[in-house]
């Protein structure tokens, strides 16, 4: 009886414990290496996600060359949340590539065999990072453990690419 008294305690207090540790904000550093532009948002909170800091995330994310911006992937900002949890950064995560028009995407196309025809980019599922107080192979390891989506590993350039498309994952051979 004590025994199953206990095990019913422990049931009825289980969910109310998850539910209480669950978070109430999604937050993002970034800190984009072109524009040299950083921002702190808070982009979710009480349940749903806060379009006057999504703006503001869309704007430092921008193509830096064309200054185009594009609406970026809710999925992919809380792709990024997440690793931010999983690796204990304190660090902003440093922006290589966030939005790419297609112009810029062709010119960068037509320069490497690196960048998609059709990259994810284009359409603001797509990021290219890199965190300063964490080891490389360790955002690749913690963004391929997530199976969010696709993770590209560039060493020799220093990022890790995320995305939210269909899972998959790739290493760079050389520099692109």
């Amino acid at each position: 009886m004590g025994l199953a008294a206990s095990s019913a305690a422990t049931t009825l207090c289980g969910p109310a414990i998850a539910t209480a540790a669950a978070p109430t904000q999604r937050r993002l550093a970034l800190h984009n290496l072109h524009t040299n532009e950083s921002l702190e948002a808070v982009y979710w909170q009480s349940g749903r996600y806060v379009p006057g800091e999504l703006s503001a995330v869309n704007h430092v994310l921008r193509d830096f060359r064309s200054g185009d911006s594009h609406p970026m992937d809710p999925r992919l900002l809380d792709l990024l949340n997440e690793v931010a949890l999983r690796v204990n950064t304190r660090g902003p995560f440093h922006v290589i590539s966030g939005y790419r028009s297609p112009k810029t995407n062709a010119m960068l196309h037509a320069r490497s065999n690196g960048v998609a025809k059709q990259s994810l980019h284009m359409q603001g599922l797509a990021i290219d990072i890199r965190l300063p107080d964490v080891a490389l192979a360790k955002l690749h390891q913690t963004a391929l453990g997530l199976r969010r989506g696709g993770v590209g590993y560039y060493p020799a350039d220093n990022f890790v690419h995320v995305d939210v498309g269909p899972v998959r994952q790739w290493q760079a051979t050389q520099a692109a």
